[in-house]
């Protein structure tokens, strides 16, 4: 370093110890950049100085006013960053250390989780909300500068040096959900599935149905950006819904219906369709946030008598199955990067929230960089 670069150095600020910056809900369609309290790791916890984010779409189901949680709260549950506090009881790290934390954070010791229902987690004294999802959701998340982090021992998983930042951010949450729904559908080898939504998660969803031996994935979507990166991540068939019927296409190409159909959206319209798809004994494995009324009408149901199997998820957490997705990643069976698309700053949270949440300019995912 040189004198000169030695000496502005010092005469930046150094971070404060007290607050930092953080995207905090404060009702319908309003988000403000504020300071607030930094976090301090107690014990069995850790701070973790965050370097990426993103934005979910439960995120804007929140910002819409869709999924109630409390004013005052930080939102965002995709976190990457470096450990900045250990607490007391937290073994095998080190200030430093790069880490990923999944969006449902597992306690390890609950009902659910010694049953192996650790996104179900309902972290010791039963279950506050939607299973294990606590970041953004009844705890403070990681659209800031700083996260803490419960049950940090059941919850940090290391990222190797040879793994970029980039390459990770979106196991948090989007492909550990995506994968899981291919998962919880039971997809087997020489399966055919149909993927409600080319999405995000819906593209996840696809390449996590090939990864477990499906000869035949059909994508479904209506954006034509989307429909143009499922064919680009590697999906077999695409289809758009606006100039095909696809209940009749898809049971044209799998000669009477999928195997697994994966409903990615979360609308009725999908779910129905999901239904539509499905041969006898078939499975409908949903990953969509749903909100107002969901109805199963009669015909798609076969009048219950079709073995038909409705199975739902919430995504998968904990540092094991982050160490897997790593794995998939680091030996070059996953590549996420080309979902992230646009790039923002913390300070630029409303308006990322503006073009992910209106799908402008060909999104898929936004980064964030506190």
């Amino acid at each position: 370093m040189t004198t000169s670069a030695a000496v502005q150095e010092k005469m930046l600020p150094s971070p404060s110890t007290h607050t930092m910056r953080a995207a905090v809900f404060h009702g319908v369609n309003d988000v403000r950049v504020e300071d607030v309290p930094r976090p301090h790791a107690g014990a069995g916890e850790a701070v973790i100085r965050v370097t990426m984010t993103t934005i979910c779409g439960t995120d804007v189901h929140i910002v819409r006013g869709e999924y109630p949680v409390r004013d005052g709260l930080v939102i965002g549950h995709e976190p990457v960053g470096v450990i900045e506090e250990l607490g007391a009881g937290v073994t095998g790290y080190e200030i430093g250390d790069r880490v990923i934390v999944g969006a449902i954070t597992p306690c390890g010791q609950c009902h659910a989780c010694l049953s192996g229902d650790l996104s179900q987690c309902g972290h010791g004294s039963g279950y506050e909300a939607i299973g294990g999802w606590r970041f953004g959701n009844t705890i403070h998340g990681a659209q800031a500068e700083y996260l803490l982090v419960p049950h940090a021992q059941a919850n940090l998983a290391k990222i190797p040096d040879d793994v970029t930042d980039e390459q990770v951010v979106l196991l948090t949450d989007i492909a550990s959900t995506g994968i899981s729904g291919a998962e919880s559908g039971g997809v087997r080898l020489g399966d055919a599935v149909a993927v409600f939504a080319q999405g995000p998660i819906g593209i996840c969803a696809s390449l996590g149905a090939k990864a477990l031996g499906a000869a035949l994935v059909i994508g479904i979507d209506g954006d034509e950006h989307r429909l143009a990166m499922a064919r680009r991540m590697g999906v077999d068939v695409v289809l758009d819904y606006r100039t095909t019927d696809v209940v009749t296409e898809i049971k044209r190409l799998t000669g009477g219906g999928v195997d697994v159909a994966i409903e990615a959206l979360g609308t009725q319209a999908t779910f129905e369709n999901a239904m539509r798809v499905l041969r006898p004994g078939g499975t409908l494995s949903s990953l969509g946030v749903y909100s107002g009324k969901l109805q199963l009408p009669q015909d798609t149901f076969a009048a219950g008598l079709g073995n038909h199997r409705i199975v739902t998820t919430l995504c998968p957490g904990g540092k094991e199955r982050m160490r897997r997705l790593i794995e998939m990643v680091r030996r070059g069976k996953l590549d996420l990067t080309p979902l992230l698309t646009h790039r923002f700053r913390l300070e630029q949270i409303n308006e990322a929230y503006r073009v992910f949440g209106e799908r402008a300019d060909g999104v898929m995912k936004v980064v964030i960089t506190p």
